[in-house]
């Protein structure tokens, strides 16, 4: 774990911004942090990409300029974010990141993935790069092609194809660790900094110092936002990745608990000057490959790391950022995942534009607008869904006293005199004027001088509120006028309770549990 853990460090503190060795100071912290509170076995902590990318994206502004304030920002995320976690906790928040539905996060990770990418390619290019956003930074980057330094583009190809390569013929080894060794063995034997060949520099040696950060919340204009769009991020990501890995061992995590261990992780690293940290699925399955079977290799890591903080920083000093590059690149190679895009195309369309929102959200916005909008978007598909409840309309199946859709089955027997329809969903203050809408237009369609009866089949409809119920008052006064029976079957004990306490029995002859649906149409024919 502490072999994969330093490579990937050192590329994802550079993309935040920060000086290398607070990427490993996040792995150290963090994981010691996660392994006193967390409930996953094998969920490793630490810098992720995508929280690095929003580090980089959003604190430079806030720092104005100045290096020792961006890292005293960063660490204040951090802080923030432990403390958002212990407020979650204690509102059992775990419910809500729910919501975000999984075609949310595959649109968010495809962006994310484009992202970051592209925010490396100029030091695997050797140029200088520059922009706000994905498409700012792709026509910069064209504009720059001229600059190009081959030196230091066939050091990161050399550098990706060892690292792909090495992936899969040896897939549970430290290959990254491996591929930074050799190249700073050329490096230095073939004095690849004196040719022009960015490389990450001294890296202090030593564990962290401790210590509160030295900046307080209300220093820090924007905070708080960042800090939530971090805890969105960590959440989401690690509880993934914790569920995979419970899934695969045959135990439950606690996601509730999880906001203890992820905060527990973030304030750790927030105390060594860190920024925030989250579980990952990548470490997570170097961790699981290494038989990981307690957060006690998380501890174990922790140690190694503080090894090499205090003996071998002077190792690191000639690696080519181009090989970082790499590493980035290959590691967020998972996260574009269009052909579950185009399975949701070709499946469910809706889903398809939901997370074609989210791609589009992180590439024009960043990570951090993006997730919040990701997460307004998901919020907002599932009330559009709610809203627009299918209203089945009943029709006899032949030869039986059962009844289904007549949409789906036009071989059903219509029904004489009557109307019946099933809302397929919970009746709520979203979705009450469509059900009535639709139970006028089907009234209004058939010929409503026969039509003595209208059963409303509530089977469907696990929960309903207040506003529905106003919804069912004002459907018994319409039918009323016009001499229609209004009957209500099927609803479930809350429901019926919820009726009886708004006075809708008395309106429907009644709410016994037992009369069916062939009961109450027998009275009229059927």
């Amino acid at each position: 774990m502490a072999a994969y853990a330093i490579p990937v460090s050192l590329a994802y503190s550079a993309l935040a911004g920060l000086p290398p060795q607070v990427g490993i100071y996040g792995y150290l912290l963090g994981g010691l942090g996660y392994a006193l509170l967390g409930s996953s076995r094998q969920l490793a902590i630490g810098p992720t990409s995508a929280i690095s990318l929003m580090i980089a994206g959003t604190v430079g502004a806030m720092a104005g300029g100045d290096a020792q304030r961006y890292a005293q920002i960063a660490s204040l995320a951090a802080f923030t974010v432990a403390l958002f976690c212990l407020l979650a906790w204690w509102l059992r928040l775990s419910v809500l990141v729910r919501l975000i539905s999984d075609s949310i996060l595959v649109g968010f990770k495809a962006g994310a993935g484009l992202t970051i990418a592209m925010t490396q390619l100029p030091s695997l290019f050797g140029v200088a790069g520059g922009g706000h956003n994905f498409f700012e930074r792709a026509v910069l980057l064209v504009g720059q092609l001229g600059q190009i330094h081959y030196l230091v583009v066939a050091v990161g190809t050399v550098a990706i194809l060892l690292l792909v390569v090495g992936e899969r013929i040896f897939p549970a080894k430290p290959v990254g660790l491996a591929v930074v060794a050799l190249a700073i063995l050329v490096a230095s034997l073939f004095g690849l900094p004196a040719l022009g060949v960015a490389v990450t520099g001294e890296i202090p040696a030593g564990l962290p110092t401790t210590g509160l950060p030295t900046l307080r919340l209300r220093d820090v204009e924007g905070i708080f936002p960042l800090a939530a769009g971090c805890l969105l991020l960590a959440y989401v990501e690690s509880v993934s990745a914790a569920r995979a890995f419970a899934d695969k061992h045959d135990y439950a995590i606690d996601t509730r608990q999880e906001f203890l261990g992820i905060g527990a992780a973030n304030l750790a690293a927030a105390l060594g000057h860190g920024y925030p940290v989250a579980g990952g699925l990548s470490q997570s399955a170097v961790n699981d490959k290494a038989r990981a079977r307690t957060p006690l290799a998380l501890v174990f890591a922790s140690a190694t790391l503080a090894l090499c903080l205090l003996f071998f920083t002077g190792l690191l000093e000639n690696l080519p950022k181009a090989v970082l590059a790499a590493i980035v690149l290959t590691a967020v190679y998972g996260l574009i995942d269009f052909p579950a895009m185009a399975r949701m195309w070709r499946i469910s369309r809706m889903d398809f534009y939901a997370a074609a929102i989210a791609l589009a959200a992180v590439l024009l916005l960043g990570i951090l607008q993006g997730i919040l909008l990701a997460a307004l978007a998901s919020i907002l598909m599932l009330l559009m869904r709610a809203s627009q409840p299918h209203v089945a309309f009943l029709g006899r199946i032949p030869g039986t006293d059962s009844y289904s859709d007549l949409a789906r089955h036009p071989e059903n027997e219509p029904l004489r005199n009557a109307i019946v329809c099933r809302p397929e969903a919970s009746l709520l203050y979203v979705n009450a004027d469509s059900v009535l809408e639709a139970v006028s237009s089907r009234l209004n369609a058939e010929n409503a001088s026969d039509t003595r009866l209208v059963v409303v089949d509530l089977s469907a409809s696990p929960y309903i509120d207040l506003a529905a119920c106003g919804m069912l008052h004002k459907l018994h006064g319409e039918l009323a006028r016009q001499g229609v029976v209004l009957r209500i079957v099927g609803a479930h004990g809350r429901v019926r309770d919820l009726l009886r306490a708004d006075g809708l029995d008395a309106k429907v002859g009644g709410l016994a549990r037992l009369i069916t649906l062939d009961d109450v149409l027998t009275s009229v024919g059927k």
